[in-house]
């Protein structure tokens, strides 16, 4: 985020939220919902724009603005969340401007609060949402001051409600039903477990699915008391996101390599956070390669390198 210095360490299993809120009104009643978005994929907070509307879109585009010249699409989170909000609140509305998936996209809000520190234990799977929210857009939720809830959008929904999600496999002729073994995959969004298995599965690998690193660290024990020392030859890749609830990819990645069972398993990074900063983070945190989510091209073509180079 512009002006604010990320000092989170490799491994320490802590992110940075900006809080904001979006106002429902039901009947006369107006309720505060607080949500949180990582600052890694936040670029700036700025007050909504004129907007170019664009006919034929989803009723929760708002439209287009021209931000020092790259065109930017502007989602109006309510109206995607099918939430009724106060008329009297869009005169306050706030606009904060992301990049994640190599794209950038703005969010209209209500109130940008604070930035938050949490650490990824304190942040639960969304195992059910009430307020007549649809749970599927929801990836995390974790308590704040007095009890409350905040919750954590899947930003990947929208991009794949947008139609942004169309994943290029004109590599995939050259790597389909090459490879055999398992590929232990870990990744929070059902949106881009879906679309990363489908690849995988071309390629000719079984998937194990996981929604966070506890859960992965799980399922690593259950598969060494399987194959035993032959885990190794077996288990031919780690793909994992790096925003999870309970444990985050960057901390799921330092315990896979301290263990002696697991550390010559290769792992990959996928995520939708797009900076320099996090692809350095997850060199250092022993991972292979960091891949943005999701260049099929660039995935088939890495996935392969990884896989033959570990092949013995």
């Amino acid at each position: 985020m512009k002006g604010h210095k990320d000092i989170l360490k490799v491994g320490s299993n802590e992110m940075e939220l900006v809080d904001f809120r979006i106002f429902k009104r039901d009947g006369d009643e107006i309720y505060e919902g607080i949500y949180g978005i990582n600052v890694a994929k936040v670029r700036e907070i700025i007050r909504l724009p004129m907007l170019t509307e664009l006919p034929g879109t989803p009723p929760f585009i708002e439209g287009i603005f021209d931000l020092r010249g790259v065109v930017i699409p502007i989602i109006n989170l309510a109206k995607w969340m099918g939430i009724e909000t106060p008329e009297e609140m869009a005169h306050n509305a706030r606009v904060i401007i992301t990049e994640f998936n190599n794209m950038l996209i703005g969010f209209v809000v209500h109130e940008a609060k604070r930035i938050r520190r949490i650490n990824w234990k304190d942040i639960e799977p969304a195992s059910f949402i009430d307020g007549g929210i649809d749970g599927s857009k929801i990836t995390g939720m974790t308590r704040i001051e007095d009890d409350t809830v905040l919750l954590i959008l899947d930003l990947e929904s929208v991009v794949q409600e947008l139609g942004l999600y169309q994943p290029s496999h004109a590599k995939l002729d050259e790597h389909k039903d090459r490879f055999s073994g398992l590929v232990l995959l870990l990744d929070d969004s059902s949106t881009a477990r879906r679309i990363i298995k489908d690849a995988l599965t071309q390629m000719g690998f079984t998937v194990i699915e996981g929604n966070d690193g506890e859960q992965g660290l799980e399922i690593l024990e259950e598969l060494y008391e399987t194959h035993g020392a032959d885990l190794t030859s077996k288990l031919r890749l780690i793909a994992s996101d790096i925003e999870m609830p309970r444990m985050d990819g960057f901390h799921f990645a330092a315990k896979v390599k301290e263990d002696d069972r697991f550390k010559m398993i290769p792992i990959v990074f996928n995520s939708s956070i797009s900076n320099h900063f996090s692809e350095s983070r997850g060199k250092e945190a022993g991972a292979e390669a960091y891949l943005v989510k999701f260049d099929g091209n660039l995935f088939f073509d890495e996935i392969a390198r990884i896989v033959q180079a570990h092949t013995v």
